[in-house]
C-alpha cells in the first residue's frame, strides 16, 4: 500500500471561515455524541431486555452498531482537523477511512434490505415468523450483509491503492473520498470509475428492490385487514424502517441526480455531513420515538436504574 509520489494529501473541509469552523465543530460534536449514546442505548437495551430478543431488535442491533462504526470512521479524524488546524492525512490512513467507510456504507445497505424482509415475514407469515427467522438464520443474514460489502468494494479498492499522484494532494472534501480522489490522481483511472459506478449502481438497485418488493407484500397483507386497529398496528412496526430508509435512499439519489456539474462537489460534501453525522444521530430516535416496545423497554430500565440507585 505505498504510493510512491506523494505519501500526504490535504483536506480542505467544509470552509476556510474560522468563526464558521467553530460552528461547525460544535455541530459535529454534539451530532456525534448524540449518536453514540443513541445508538450504544439501542444496543444495551436490545441485549438486556427479554421483550427485545427478536429477528427485528437483533437486526436494529446490527445496524446500531453499524452507524456507530460508520460515524466513528469520519468524525472523530474531521474534529481532529478543526481542533488542531492541521489538514493533512497520510496516504495509508486516507486509503483505511475510504475502505472503512465504503464498507460500512454499503453494508449498512444490504442490512437495510434485510429488516425488510424481516418486516415482511412478520407481517405477511406471522405464524411461520419465530421458525423462518431463528437465530442461526439472523446470523447468516448478517454475515452475508458484511460479506456482500467486501465483495462490492475490494475491487476497485485494490486497483486505487495502486494510484499515482502527481501534480496536485489537495482533496477537495473533509473526509477522504473516492470520487474527489481520483479527481487528483494522475493514474488512468476509467476503470476504477467504471468499477465504482457499476458497484454502486448494482447495491443500489439489487437492495431497493428488495425494499420495494418485500413492502409491497407488506402494503397488499395490510390492506387485507379486516380492522383498522389492526392496520395501524402493523404500519406502525414497519414506519421506523421506511423513515430510515427513505432517509438513506433519498441521500444516495441525491447524489447522483445534480443540477450541474459545479455544485456537485457541495452536493457530495452536503450529503456525507448528512449521512455521517445527522443520520446516525436521527436513526435511534426514529427508532425509540415510534417503537412502543424500545420505549417501554427505556422508561424500564430508567426505571430499574433509579431503583437500585435509592436503594444504596
Amino acid at each position: 500500500m505505498r504510493n510512491h509520489t506523494m505519501t500526504t494529501f490535504i483536506l480542505l473541509g467544509l470552509t476556510n471561515d474560522p468563526q464558521l469552523k467553530v460552528v461547525i465543530f460544535i455541530f459535529f460534536i454534539l451530532t456525534y455524541i448524540l449518536s453514540i449514546t443513541g445508538n450504544l442505548t439501542i444496543i444495551s437495551l436490545t441485549f438486556t431486555n427479554s421483550h427485545l430478543k427478536t429477528a427485528m431488535y437483533f437486526f436494529l442491533q446490527n445496524f446500531s452498531f453499524l452507524e456507530i462504526s460508520f460515524t466513528s470512521a469520519c468524525i472523530p479524524r474531521y474534529l481532529y482537523h478543526i481542533s488542531t488546524g492541521d489538514m493533512t492525512i497520510t496516504y495509508e490512513n486516507c486509503i483505511i477511512q475510504i475502505f472503512f467507510t465504503d464498507l460500512l456504507g454499503v453494508t449498512e445497505f444490504y442490512l437495510l434490505a434485510t429488516m425488510s424482509y424481516d418486516r415482511y415475514v412478520a407481517i405477511c407469515k406471522p405464524l411461520h415468523y419465530v421458525t423462518i427467522m431463528n437465530s442461526r438464520v439472523c446470523r447468516r443474514l448478517i454475515l452475508c450483509c458484511w460479506i456482500a460489502g467486501l465483495v462490492v468494494i475490494l475491487p476497485p479498492l485494490s486497483l486505487g491503492i495502486n494510484l499515482k499522484f502527481c501534480d496536485s494532494n489537495v482533496i477537495d472534501h473533509f473526509i477522504c473520498d473516492a470520487a474527489p480522489l481520483l479527481k487528483i490522481s494522475c493514474s488512468e483511472t476509467w476503470l476504477i470509475e467504471q468499477m465504482v459506478i457499476v458497484s454502486a449502481v448494482l447495491t443500489f438497485i439489487m437492495t431497493l428492490v428488495c425494499v420495494v418488493q418485500s413492502y409491497i407484500y407488506i402494503i397488499k397483507t395490510i390492506l387485507q385487514f379486516p380492522s383498522i386497529q389492526q392496520r395501524k398496528k402493523a404500519f406502525s412496526t414497519c414506519s421506523s424502517h421506511m423513515i430510515v430508509i427513505s432517509i438513506t435512499y433519498g441521500s444516495c439519489i441525491f447524489v447522483y441526480v445534480k443540477p450541474s456539474a459545479k455544485e456537485s462537489v457541495a452536493i457530495n460534501k452536503g450529503v456525507t455531513v448528512l449521512t455521517t453525522s445527522i443520520a446516525p444521530m436521527l436513526n435511534p430516535f426514529i427508532y425509540t420515538l415510534r417503537n412502543k416496545q424500545v420505549k417501554q423497554a427505556f422508561k424500564d430500565s430508567i426505571r430499574k436504574k433509579c431503583s437500585t440507585s435509592l436503594v444504596i
